[in-house]
């Protein structure tokens, strides 16, 4: 009976997944449709699908449940830093200038980002390739945090294959049947499930140690740092934040979702949608594995699992839902943003391909992603050798060289127009450099270290084999190298011409945009129809 439960639910969720493709086919019939949605998506879509490629598995699973037993409750800070500063602030800053410059650019991937506003073709394909090979270990990542899930909740029921080739064929037919429309109108569905399902494990976890508060009793008597407001080791807990939050500025996965939104308007309602979503679920997650001492004897990544076997059975069928919900919604638009870095940045650098041909590939290399990703997956679990098991340490490695290579140019290049195409090229060496270095010592087991004592307390300053450090070490130099490496060479040449794009006048009807309220100015209203035909005519000049 209690796998019956977990079927019906997860036999509902596909169907749902499916059904979505196929309702949003008509919106993906060419390549701009398939990538960006004609840049014509809402607020709810685009915030949700902000936050469902932000938090999946290896946020709800991963994550939580390592820093929670490592920080107690105080990892509830991740969360806060995730909703502040990976989601309010990355929206305020790169949100409206994002839409604008890249729709100025003809700009629809990263990479071409970076080869239009730098003019260098070879930018263009040194990001693709870092895009190409740093994005496996998150995939790697997010199947490793369903696998703990599925060992827990199904034991040795249904074999960990079967639900990776479930998992693969209902995302690749609902993003290549639909394209973005498909994957964000999914996420937000998914996102739904996933806010619904932290509440209710939230409030069953905290209920079987008493509530709150007797959660908190039994959370003090594994020690009192623990249930402290900044916990046992604040540096770490620094680091963590700024990896998991800063780190979403440079991910191409994530920065993309701004490429497509479809007016001013909707990016404020869309600034603050996605903030409050990232408050529900990354607070949630980090709030509940604070807890996870209470529910388990040792360290492993297992304990949010271990947690949630614990609870009723229809909690527990919700749960599975929710962690496929999110894991499908990242790993939809991890293989929707490396079919397009591909197609458009390898395959068609000339734009010359035929509409036709380039929907054929697009489509083609979502299958092989698809297809690639699973087979990591199975390898992860299966396979004779196994470079690492940690799912944090996965993730540190994936955004830690790609945000470590690209937020600096990315933002310096959306706000500054004495970036230098060379500053670009060092600080996608530096970022990589650092994070590869990183996984080599950890490899090769040396752990180089900066340490103190004060205090009575043995403070860990720096490590330089832990993923999570280097990757913020790659983000805060790559901030500091572009403007340094930008002061010292050559400023290119035709900047503005590309910063033109922010001082174009538009017409835009009073729902859009305030019209001035100064009574000492004279206000001049433009009917709707006429104001509409001014903006399509600009349109057509432009």
């Amino acid at each position: 009976m209690d796998l019956a439960i977990k079927i019906l639910f997860i036999a509902i969720f596909f169907a749902a997944t499916i059904f979505i493709g196929f309702y949003c086919r008509k919106k993906a019939t060419n390549s701009n449709d398939f990538v960006l949605g004609g840049r014509n998506v809402g607020p709810w879509l685009s915030a949700f699908a902000y936050g469902t490629s932000y938090f999946s598995a290896v946020i709800f699973i991963g994550y939580a449940g390592s820093f929670g037993w490592a920080f107690g409750v105080s990892a509830f800070w991740i969360g806060i830093g995730n909703a502040l500063i990976g989601s309010w602030l990355a929206w305020a800053l790169l949100g409206r200038k994002t839409r604008i410059m890249t729709q100025h650019l003809n700009s629809s991937t990263m990479p071409d980002f970076f080869a239009k506003r730098f003019n260098s073709e070879g930018l263009r394909i040194f990001a693709a390739v870092i895009i190409f090979i740093f994005l496996i270990p998150y995939t790697a990542a997010l199947y490793n945090g369903l696998s703990y899930l599925f060992n827990v909740t199904f034991s040795t029921s249904v074999p960990y294959w079967v639900w990776i080739l479930i998992i693969s064929v209902a995302t690749g037919l609902y993003v290549i049947i639909g394209g973005l429309m498909s994957t964000a109108l999914n996420s937000f569905v998914q996102g739904l499930i996933m806010l619904v399902g932290i509440a209710l494990v939230v409030i069953f976890a905290l209920n079987k140690n008493g509530g709150l508060m007797g959660s908190f009793e039994a959370l003090a008597g594994k020690g009192w740092e623990f249930a402290s407001l900044f916990g046992p080791d604040p540096v770490h807990l620094i680091f963590v934040v700024l990896l998991t939050s800063l780190g979403c500025w440079g991910l191409p996965q994530m920065v993309g979702k701004f490429y497509s939104i479809k007016n001013e308007n909707q990016i404020r309602k869309g600034s603050v949608i996605s903030t409050a979503f990232a408050i529900i679920v990354a607070g949630g997650c980090y709030f509940l594995g604070g807890f996870a001492r209470i529910f388990a004897e040792t360290k492993s990544s297992t304990v949010i699992a271990q947690m949630v076997a614990q609870l009723p059975m229809v909690v527990v069928a919700i749960v599975i839902v929710l962690v496929l919900a999110a894991s499908m919604s990242t790993l939809s638009g991890l293989v929707h943003t490396s079919a397009a870095t591909v197609t458009f940045d390898l395959l068609d650098r000339k734009k010359t391909m035929p509409e036709k041909k380039k929907m054929t590939w697009l489509r083609v290399l979502v299958v092989v992603f698809i297809i690639v990703s699973a087979a990591l997956a199975i390898f992860q679990v299966y396979g004779p050798a196994n470079l690492t098991k940690d799912i944090a340490s996965l993730m540190g490695i994936s955004w830690g060289a790609i945000s470590g290579a690209f937020i600096g140019p990315f933002f310096y290049g959306l706000y500054w127009k004495r970036t230098t195409k060379a500053s670009v090229y060092v600080s996608f060496i530096c970022g990589v450099t650092i994070a590869v270095v990183g996984l080599i010592l950890s490899l090769a087991g040396v752990h180089p270290q900066i340490k103190s004592t004060s205090a009575g307390f043995n403070i860990l300053w720096f490590d330089f084999s832990d993923s999570i450090y280097m990757g913020v070490l790659a983000m805060v130099s790559s901030f500091i190298i572009v403007p340094v490496v930008s002061a010292f060479t050559k400023k290119p040449e035709n900047v503005e011409d590309i910063f033109k794009c922010y001082n174009q006048k538009v017409v835009v009807t009073s729902d859009v945009a305030l019209t001035e309220t100064n009574p000492e100015l004279k206000e001049e209203r433009i009917p709707a129809e006429e104001a509409a035909e001014e903006a399509a005519s600009y349109s057509e000049t432009e």
